[in-house]
């Protein structure tokens, strides 16, 4: 459900809430994911199947511009969280999963008294293995962006397990200076 505040904010600054920008708040809001805009838009598309990718990526950059969702880089591209309470981020690193984590507000309340420090805003992300990571199943999680492909690929959306040819280069280089 969107709140009455979002249309009458648009309003304010001179921006209608279309249905279109309202179809896509409410498919941002209702996920615990993080979806990208390819994810946004092939949920947008079940319920409004003329709208284009750009269409969905213009009205996520500017609902985001106004405040009423938040976009976040990840290592696979621009992610958008519709939760625009103070939080942090946890990330799975085996399958890409981003979580919403409480953020303590005593944090910003010690560094402006210890330091004398104004802080306007803070983002803080921790990576790690999920609960169902660290047990070592390899099954993706719930709501994970995408199912696992097989054994050893990582799911979509999750950081490239493939190796640079710089890093093939080190290797080979590290073993060498070792024989």
């Amino acid at each position: 459900m969107i709140p009455k505040k979002a249309g009458a904010e648009l309003r304010a600054v001179g921006m209608r809430l279309t249905r279109a920008r309202r179809v896509i708040l409410e498919i941002v809001r209702a996920s615990d994911a993080h979806p990208s805009a390819a994810a946004v838009h092939r949920d947008v598309r079940r319920r409004l199947p003329r709208v284009s990718l750009a269409t969905v990526y213009r009205n996520l950059r500017m609902l985001a511009a106004e405040g009423l969702l938040s976009e976040r880089a990840a290592t696979t591209g621009l992610r958008f969280d519709g939760n625009t309470a103070p939080h942090d981020h946890f990330t799975c690193v085996a399958c890409g999963r981003i979580y919403d984590v409480p953020a303590p507000p005593a944090r910003v309340v010690r560094l402006r008294a210890q330091a004398g420090f104004e802080v306007l805003s803070r983002r803080i992300e921790f990576y790690g293995y999920c609960s169902r990571h660290r047990k070592g199943r390899g099954e993706p999680c719930e709501g994970a962006p995408t199912q696992r492909k097989g054994r050893g690929e990582p799911c979509e959306g999750a950081p490239s397990q493939r190796r640079k040819s710089w890093q093939d280069e080190a290797s080979r280089a590290a073993r060498a200076s070792r024989t």
